[in-house]
């Protein structure tokens, strides 16, 4: 493990990185960028001002501070390539490439990779046309914004006329992009299983579940995440 390590990133889960990279003895210093106030001089983390964005300047910045890892945890970044072009460069990252980000940025990109191996997914289609998207005929549907707000721009309809309005808020009145997915809504359980591979070895981190709607007994509006629990008794 390096000595000097980035973590890309404002949110929670960069916290927690920053937090148990710092608890490494082979870790001298964690910087976190933009980080937030729980990584502003905590120790052996520290926010930087780096601009995250431009990433020549987050190269040049990790050759002049000895950089030896960066983990980068904003899915944004993810999907602009930041990890491509920090490998190009030398930088040793840990991290999703550009093309590999699509899973997690690009709904459509998603859902086809899906259908095309035979993975089980809800059904679903893309519109270009907010007429054409209210027509679907799932009994509950899940109304998505294609691209990086896509995550966040969720909305569990119970209706065909709620579907009808997200469609709207989405396509028209907000400008989230200029294609929605919408999706049969699954019922049940849901949670992550996330796993780390080298290509060869697959490592599983235990199973987690993630707490999406606003507020209490699963009610309100879905977010990008409230907290998370784990182990999930459930499994």
């Amino acid at each position: 493990m390096a000595d000097r390590v980035l973590v890309i990133g404002s949110g929670g889960r960069e916290h927690a990185l920053a937090w148990k990279l710092a608890q490494s003895p082979h870790v001298k210093h964690v910087f976190v960028a933009p980080g937030n106030a729980g990584t502003a001089d905590n120790g052996k983390i520290s926010n930087s001002a780096v601009l995250v964005s431009n990433h020549t300047i987050v190269t040049q910045f990790c050759k002049d501070h000895n950089i030896g890892l960066v983990l980068v945890g904003q899915e944004a970044l993810l999907a602009a390539g930041i990890v491509d072009d920090l490998r190009a460069a030398g930088v040793r990252c840990f991290g999703p490439s550009a093309k590999a980000a699509q899973l997690a940025s690009n709904t459509t990109f998603a859902k086809a990779f899906l259908d095309r191996h035979g993975i089980p997914t809800a059904r679903w289609k893309a519109f270009t046309n907010p007429q054409e998207a209210c027509s679907t005929d799932f009994p509950a549907r899940v109304v998505r914004a294609r691209g990086p707000a896509a995550r966040k721009e969720v909305t569990i309809a119970t209706s065909k006329e709620e579907a009808c309005r997200a469609v709207q808020e989405i396509m028209q009145d907000r400008m989230f992009g200029e294609m929605v997915v919408v999706e049969e809504l699954l019922q049940g359980e849901e949670l992550s299983c996330l796993c780390f591979t080298d290509g060869v070895t697959v490592a599983s981190m235990p199973p987690a579940q993630a707490h999406k709607r606003l507020l209490d007994g699963d009610q309100g509006p879905n977010t990008g995440g409230m907290g998370a629990y784990c182990p999930v008794p459930q499994v």
